[in-house]
C-alpha cells in the first residue's frame, strides 16, 4: 500500500517518517519529497506498506495527530494521473481565446 503524507515538518527526515510507520508494521520504504532545485522538504512524502492491514491501521491512527510538531494527514496515496503534468498542460494559454 502506498500512503500519502502531507503536512510534515519541513525538518523531518526520511528515517523518522520511516520509524514512525514502523511502529504499524513493515515499511518497504519512506521518502520525503524534495524540492529539485534547493533539496528542501516540500512538506510532504510517501510510505509503502506491503501489507495493506497493516497500511490501513497505520492511516486511520495516524491521521490528523501531531508528529514532529505538525499535525500530519495520511491517506492512501493516488497513482499519478496520466498524460498532462498537472499543470495545465498548455501554460494557461488558451488558444480558442486570442
Amino acid at each position: 500500500m502506498n500512503i500519502y503524507v502531507s503536512n510534515l515538518n519541513f525538518s523531518t527526515a526520511s528515517e523518522s517518517l520511516q520509524e514512525l510507520f514502523a511502529e504499524y508494521g513493515t515499511v518497504d520504504s519512506a521518502k520525503i519529497i524534495t524540492d529539485r532545485e534547493t533539496g528542501r522538504s516540500r512538506g510532504f512524502g510517501f510510505v509503502e506498506m506491503p501489507n495493506d492491514a497493516e497500511g490501513q491501521k497505520a492511516i486511520d491512527e495516524l491521521n490528523n495527530t501531531d508528529f514532529e510538531g505538525k499535525t500530519i494527514n495520511v491517506n492512501v496515496a493516488r497513482p499519478k494521473s496520466e498524460g498532462y503534468n498537472n499543470r495545465g498542460g498548455n501554460g494557461g494559454y488558451n488558444r480558442n481565446r486570442y
